[in-house]
């Protein structure tokens, strides 16, 4: 039996690509994508090196035409689409709500939100045809608690969940699953950008979390590789928060 063949948006750095090299290691077939064609190439060679199928198709989840073209390449190459990871994301611009401008909103939903939407729709058309898929975005500690200074960000991680109880409604009777990872704090560019690349500041975030650490990108790798499998079967409509235990406060 052909092994599994997997979509990643957002794959080229951080919890995408560390997700593209977990697949990589349980055999799965790989379509990698983001906005970089060097990185992109540099990844799926990667990927391929470790003996397994991938390629690199560059593609911004805010425009349509390239959603679109992502997911119909991806069946050209391999047939089939089996598990979605809908990872491309922004933090937009950080500050008190009083500073907040329409732009920042526009440009965080258009790849948090606009760009999530685009991505199910397309996934699930690919889907609900074959009558099984795993779909799984990436949402955040802020899509269920807010966080002062990162307000339109934490409203765009709250309506990716919106989005994913929805689509699971609508995906169960297809055989289609539609879950949410939401990460607490993660060793990655993001964290760093979210703490000003002070490190008191960082150290300071830590300790709200009872876990007293970051996690590393591959702990929420697995997490996905998890949901997107047979194990998981039954699992849907989910948000499986990977945070060290800070949404249990």
């Amino acid at each position: 039996m052909a092994q599994p063949v997997v979509l990643i948006t957002g794959a080229l750095t951080g919890i995408g690509r560390a997700t593209a090299l977990a697949f990589a290691d349980e055999g799965h077939r790989i379509v990698v994508s983001g906005r970089h064609d060097d990185k992109g190439q540099a990844l799926a060679a990667e990927l391929r090196a470790r003996g397994v199928e991938a390629e690199f198709v560059r593609a911004d989840v805010r425009h349509e035409d390239d959603v679109r073209r992502l997911v119909e390449q991806t069946l050209a190459r391999f047939g089939r689409l089996d598990v979605a990871v809908n990872n491309a994301g922004t933090e937009g611009e950080l500050g008190p709500i009083t500073d907040q401008a329409a732009a920042n909103y526009e440009a965080t939903f258009s790849v948090n939100v606009l760009g999530t939407l685009l991505s199910i729709k397309h996934e699930m058309r690919a889907m609900q045809a074959q009558g099984a898929g795993s779909i799984i975005n990436l949402s955040s500690i802020a899509g269920q608690v807010g966080i002062a200074g990162a307000s339109v960000y934490a409203a765009s991680k709250h309506a990716v969940e919106g989005l994913t109880k929805s689509a699971a409604l609508e995906g169960a009777p297809l055989g289609v699953r539609v879950n949410a990872v939401s990460p607490g704090p993660v060793d990655t560019s993001m964290l760093d950008r979210f703490t000003g690349g002070s490190d008191d500041v960082r150290n300071g975030f830590l300790a709200t979390v009872p876990a007293k650490r970051a996690a590393a990108p591959e702990e929420i790798a697995q997490t996905i590789v998890f949901l997107a499998s047979d194990k998981a079967h039954y699992l849907t409509g989910q948000r499986i928060a990977v945070d060290g235990a800070y949404t249990a406060q």
